[in-house]
């Protein structure tokens, strides 16, 4: 903003003639827009009265600005990979990048007819401009090394804000898989075509672990890999997370209702074949219960069905069987083909309640739902 009203001032003269901020003529014509014919330079701005009152006041208030960006950025970088004692490199060029700025500023504009000065202006322009560019250079590459403990810090903020506000009214139950993160689009690593059930289930120990300290109230394995409820429990156990609950996807079918969800998340484009292998086949009910069986087994607190309505039936052979808290999910193809048919009036808008509903009488405990907004508004 400073250097566009130095710019428009100086090049605009004209309508300060008369006046007690006539400015000098120093070989311009007259109106001119800088940024396309090149009317005048910005130094020739900070060596011309008045926009010199301005110009560099700015530029030296930019200057000690910067220094207090670069002293921050160290700080943040010193606390978020907890290193207290050394400071980082671009620090130093940060922060002589400034002082080079606020000599430059100072030293323009004084008539001196010695070639020695004006080397010396052109070499504190020339060093404000390296020493910038490789600060800013050191600072990405520092940020790239320790983004994994940024966003890190960011999640549990993000959590830590969400409890603050609701205080003890909301639990936050997070997702642990990897199909979100995968260039294959899988919920596990893949060698030679086939998922790795064992090298997966160590990974997503090591996510549940980082939701837990992060805060999560309920870790919710959706993968379907074997074994990983037991293991994440055990790992939750050693790492004093006993209070954190698990919520097993125990029953998650290879469906075809999870479409709308994989456009969103760009996995449907990635996505190499199917997921048949892992996931359970919907010809088959009681596989689901050797499923939940195994998982309340290895110490899962509640189990999910997925998806839902067209799965009434286990949620209901699930509830009568076991005595454990049975979730349902009503996944993005259902929202859809409800959404769409309202909105082509199809249907009623109470469809909404009335399959939520539907749920409840087979025996859900609770139902996670893309409705849920629409649900909490009616229900105040």
């Amino acid at each position: 903003m400073v250097l566009n009203l130095c710019l428009f001032i100086a090049t605009n003269f004209l309508i300060l003639e008369n006046t007690i901020f006539e400015v000098d003529m120093i070989g311009r014509s007259g109106f001119t827009i800088p940024y396309i014919d090149g009317g005048v330079s910005i130094s020739r701005t900070a060596r011309t009265y008045p926009t010199y009152l301005i110009f560099k006041p700015g530029m030296i208030i930019t200057a000690f600005l910067l220094i207090k960006y670069w002293i921050a950025n160290n700080n943040m970088a010193r606390t978020i990979n907890n290193q207290n004692e050394k400071n980082y490199r671009f620090l130093f060029f940060g922060v002589s990048s400034a002082i080079f700025l606020i000599a430059h500023s100072i030293f323009l504009g004084i008539s001196f007819e010695y070639d020695l000065y004006k080397f010396f202006r052109r070499f504190i322009l020339i060093a404000f401009i390296i020493f910038e560019i490789v600060a800013q250079a050191l600072l990405v590459v520092t940020l790239f090394k320790i983004k994994n403990k940024i966003i890190y810090g960011l999640n549990k903020i993000e959590k830590e804000i969400i409890k603050k506000k609701f205080k003890s009214d909301i639990g936050i139950m997070c997702d642990v898989a990897l199909d979100p993160y995968t260039s294959h689009g899988h919920d596990g690593l893949i060698k030679k075509g086939y998922v790795q059930n064992d090298e997966t289930v160590e990974i997503l120990v090591k996510q549940a672990l980082l939701l837990a300290e992060m805060e999560c109230d309920v870790i919710a394995p959706s993968d379907m890999m074997d074994g990983r409820i037991g293991k994440i429990r055990k790992a939750l156990d050693k790492k004093n997370f006993q209070l954190v609950q698990i919520l097993s996807y125990a029953v998650k079918y290879a469906s075809n209702f999870y479409g709308p969800f994989r456009d969103a998340v760009g996995s449907k484009i990635n996505l190499k074949g199917n997921k048949k292998n892992y996931q359970m086949n919907f010809f088959n009910q009681k596989e689901a219960l050797r499923e939940v069986a195994f998982d309340i087994k290895e110490g899962a607190d509640f189990v999910m069905v997925k998806p839902g309505m067209p799965y009434l039936d286990v949620i209901k052979l699930v509830s009568d069987t076991f005595k454990i808290p049975v979730f349902a999910y009503q996944v993005s193809g259902e929202y859809s083909l409800i959404k769409n048919g309202i909105k082509k009036k199809i249907i009623s808008e109470n469809a909404i309640e009335e399959s939520l509903i539907s749920f409840k009488r087979a025996g859900a405990s609770a139902i996670v739902t893309y409705f849920a907004d629409y649900i909490a508004k009616k229900l105040r």
